[in-house]
């Protein structure tokens, strides 16, 4: 029986064809006895714009929301038309028995498949290829174990659904904000609560009033103990004044002994933490870093939300930690089926055992040196110390001082790799200190101190806030919590900085201005994250057949049906015209002036999507920011020349033009290197 592949990238077609015997490069596939790989080089088909279903759609008018498709088109982008004719001339072939969905395991891979399957109208009997990993053994393993595809249904259901209430809500919410309040405002399921978060925190911040309090610090003996805070300075100096040269006598001695479980194995959206935390990586590079070490074999499927492995794994885990350093013992810590749905944890692979990680350099290195890491922590002891709590009485008040001993450092006593590691503020208990002890005199100090804001968000809080963001609002055993998946938090960071509604600052994540005005106009219900969280119950309980789509879009209709209900009831606000805007050029798309804006260059036509980002994904990989002079540049002559482009794999500074094409209305770059003199 001959039969088809299609894999989601070239790189993972290629591992699988090495399994199974295909070695003949042809034109877009390779070809073995009885199989052909090829890939869908990730989302050849996406849900077509409002005007590809209506001329009028061109246009943002309010009268013609809500804009709901009867049925849903899907377009193929023009730099992937080659390639997909190649797909759907090998999927309509009556040369194969069947095609084998080799796409990524998981809700996304699975639409990726199934809508270019569509597309090519395609009857081939599909077959589903289910692996954690880039294994030869795991891909050998999988392709004897091949599930019919129709198993996988529900989850394809629940992956249009979402595509399809994510378009609903995106392109009816913002064109509906945007002519409402005559400035653009884009609007997202996931993306609109994680604005309203953070914009939440930052008001704490600036509208957060400091207030003074007063200590008074003990010293005597090798003992440093401290009054509780007090509002009023008269008290603190009443205090320090009645004990300063005076003697004090321990009082209580407390003990209590705490012991602090090793921590589980990475999920997608803890490693995306830890490595921000350590490394000040966004969780975007994250998760680019991690899924080439999964495509070149080094860990399992990165994308998952669970944090242990199933019995079947067990011994996998012994032998890595036997060759990367570990106590085995502690592996059953990790193991539990029930918290295992689609993908183990992160693990190293037994692949990187016998290939060594020293061809990895830089990011990769670190990666996968903290997965290495992890791994090996969460099979150690735990962390097992003792709460010491002193009180001190010095002229009839009380004093506190707070000790730790470690009685088993466990866990903590392995460093994180490739970083700076933080020093112990605990202090060690004295050891001859006893409950009835005098000091005979202790020197006694005023202290102000000021309360503290909440702090701004990182990269790593942020993650965390949106993974249990309204979890007060469900039931213990609610499965899915917080604000979108492992899978898509990055992409929701990534697209608020690119809208230009956030702003990274060193660490930090903040609402821009113009993020904070957008929020203000928006209704609590679709700031909400327990609506997120809702849904993503739903589409978990239509992956099992627990729920119908029909129902879950129904309920979306209604959402939009509220929303414009709402937005009819408020005045119109005239669209605001750009007043002294100077242009920098012409829009490449529509022609209309370019204008600066603080985060871009904007197209002056607010039906147009064009725009140059002056911090974008392409550039800040090469630590480089668009400029003015490079903007008018590239809108003139399509190219601009910049001399401190950053290498990171050399580690360097190098010269090159900075190329601009235009795709689908938006700016695309590539590098243009200088020609170099030949050397006579």
């Amino acid at each position: 029986m001959k039969y088809l592949v299609i894999a989601e990238k070239p790189s993972v077609a290629r591992s699988i064809s090495k399994v199974i015997g295909a070695y003949k490069h042809e034109d877009g596939y390779l070809e073995g006895g009885d199989c052909v790989v090829s890939w869908c080089l990730g989302h050849l088909a996406e849900y077509a714009a409002p005007e590809h279903y209506d001329e009028r759609y061109k246009s943002w008018r309010f009268d013609d929301l809500p804009i709901l498709p009867e049925e849903w088109k899907l377009l193929v982008s023009e730099d992937k038309k080659a390639h997909f004719n190649i797909l759907r001339k090998l999927l309509r072939s009556k040369d194969f028995d069947y095609v084998v969905n080799a796409c990524d395991a998981g809700r996304e891979g699975e639409a990726i498949f199934r809508r270019v399957y569509g597309l090519a109208g395609s009857k081939l009997p599909v077959k589903r290829l289910w692996i954690s990993s880039m294994e030869d053994s795991a891909i050998q393993q999988g392709f004897d174990s091949l599930k019919d595809g129709a198993e996988y249904d529900n989850l394809f259901a629940a992956s249009e659904c979402r595509a399809k209430a994510d378009w609903l809500i995106g392109m009816n919410g913002t064109r509906a904000f945007t002519k409402k309040y005559g400035r653009r405002q884009t609007i997202g399921r996931v993306q609109t609560p994680t604005l309203a978060m953070l914009t939440e925190r930052q008001n704490k911040i600036q509208n957060f009033v400091k207030e003074p309090y007063y200590k008074v610090e003990i010293t005597g003996n090798g003992i440093v103990a401290e009054s509780e805070r007090m509002a009023q300075e008269q008290d603190a100096d009443t205090m320090q004044a009645a004990c300063d040269g005076q003697c004090a006598v321990v009082g209580s001695i407390e003990r209590k002994r705490k012991e602090q479980s090793a921590p589980k194995l990475y999920d997608l959206t803890t490693l995306q933490r830890e490595a921000n935390r350590y490394y000040g990586f966004t969780a975007s590079q994250t998760l680019k870093i991690v899924q080439e070490l999964y495509e070149e074999k080094l860990v399992t499927y990165p994308r998952t939300d669970s944090q242990y492995i199933t019995e079947d794994m067990q011994q996998t885990m012994t032998d890595l930690l036997k060759h990367y350093g570990g106590e085995a013992d502690g592996v059953k810590q990790v193991v539990n089926n029930k918290k295992v749905t689609d993908h183990h944890a992160i693990l190293p692979t037994l692949e990187s055992c016998k290939r060594g990680s020293n061809s990895l350099s830089g990011d990769k290195e670190k990666v996968f040196a903290l997965i290495v890491w992890k791994m090996q922590q969460a099979a150690q002891p735990p962390y097992i110390y003792e709460d010491v709590l002193v009180t001190v009485c010095c002229q009839d008040r009380k004093f506190t001082a707070k000790y730790k001993n470690v009685l088993q450092a466990g866990h903590t006593a392995m460093p994180v790799p490739f970083a700076e590691q933080e020093k112990s503020k605990d202090m060690a208990f004295p050891k001859k200190l006893e409950q009835g002890e005098v000091i005979p005199v202790v020197s006694a100090e005023k202290k102000q101190g000021f309360t503290s804001p909440p702090k701004a968000f990182t990269e790593d809080t942020l993650l965390s806030a949106m993974e249990s963001a309204g979890n007060k609002e469900f039931e213990k055993d609610t499965e899915k919590k917080g604000l979108g998946t492992p899978a898509t938090r990055a992409a929701i960071l990534e697209k608020l900085v690119s809208s230009g509604y956030v702003e990274r600052k060193g660490k930090q994540i903040l609402p821009s201005a113009e993020g904070v005005t957008v929020i203000t106009n928006i209704p609590d219900y679709l700031k909400s994250a327990s609506m997120t969280a809702e849904w993503e119950n739903e589409l978990l309980r239509m992956e099992r057949g627990e729920t119908k789509p029909a129902d879950f879009m129904q309920g979306i209709g209604g959402l939009l049906e509220r929303m414009l209900a709402d937005l009819r009831q408020i005045p119109t606000v005239q669209e605001s015209p750009i007043y002294n805007k100077v242009s920098i050029g012409n829009c490449p798309v529509c022609g209309k002036p370019v204008c600066e804006g603080k985060l871009n260059f904007y197209c002056s036509d607010r039906d147009c999507k064009f725009a140059l980002w002056k911090e974008s994904k392409y550039l800040s990989g090469m630590k480089k920011t668009l400029t003015k002079k490079m903007a008018t540049d590239l809108l003139k002559k399509g190219r601009t020349y910049a001399k401190d482009f950053y290498s990171a794999k050399k580690d360097k500074t190098f010269a090159a033009d900075l190329v601009m094409a235009i795709e689908n209305g938006r700016a695309q770059y590539s590098l243009e290197f200088p020609k170099t003199p030949a050397k006579k």
